[in-house]
């Protein structure tokens, strides 16, 4: 697989949302990023919503990354400061790669946003198993913040001069359709 393809190449995508509050009537951030996410064409694996706790979000993202269905993980909530925050303690130590640039360049769009409150956010993403693990702060804007200034370029097989696309693990639904 190229850097860039010629034709877009639809990505299954899983999305949790790490709340203690939340259900799927009031996850605005959830439905934000699965929406964006199938409006840009990807197909959506799986969407869960799971309490804010590190081993319960560790299993479930293992889960994912071990699955041969799911090539990105987006988990929105977890990332600030509270006692309770602990999604990236809870989903870092799985990573094989860490996307450094990933908060570093979500919190310099943030900035141009909220100001100085962006150092507050822990963002992140890395790779593991051919997958692309990805985790936003878990309000609307964050979500809006990741999607639009990141992930949907870098999730767009056609974007150049590079994308995660080439570095993500084929599916059974891509290995059926290249047989055919």
């Amino acid at each position: 697989m190229s850097h860039n393809a010629k034709t877009f190449e639809p990505l299954n995508i899983a999305v949790l949302t790490v709340s203690d509050t939340r259900d799927e009537a009031t996850d605005n951030s959830g439905r934000y990023l699965v929406e964006s996410a199938t409006a840009a064409g990807h197909r959506i694996s799986e969407k869960r919503i799971e309490k804010d706790d590190k081993f319960q979000l560790r299993y479930q993202v293992s889960k994912w990354i071990a699955s041969d269905d799911t090539q990105v993980v987006i988990l929105t909530g977890g990332t600030g400061f509270t006692e309770r925050d602990s999604t990236p303690e809870a989903v870092s130590v799985l990573f094989e790669k860490h996307v450094d640039g990933f908060g570093e360049l979500f919190r310099h769009i943030s900035y141009q946003e909220i100001g100085t409150s962006t150092v507050q956010s822990r963002a992140l993403a890395g790779l593991a198993n051919g997958t692309l693990i990805v985790c936003l702060p878990g309000s609307s804007g964050a979500c809006r913040t990741g999607w639009e200034g990141i992930l949907k370029e870098q999730l767009d097989s056609t974007h150049s001069p590079c994308n995660f696309v080439m570095h993500l693990k084929k599916t059974n639904t891509e290995l059926c359709e290249s047989r055919s």
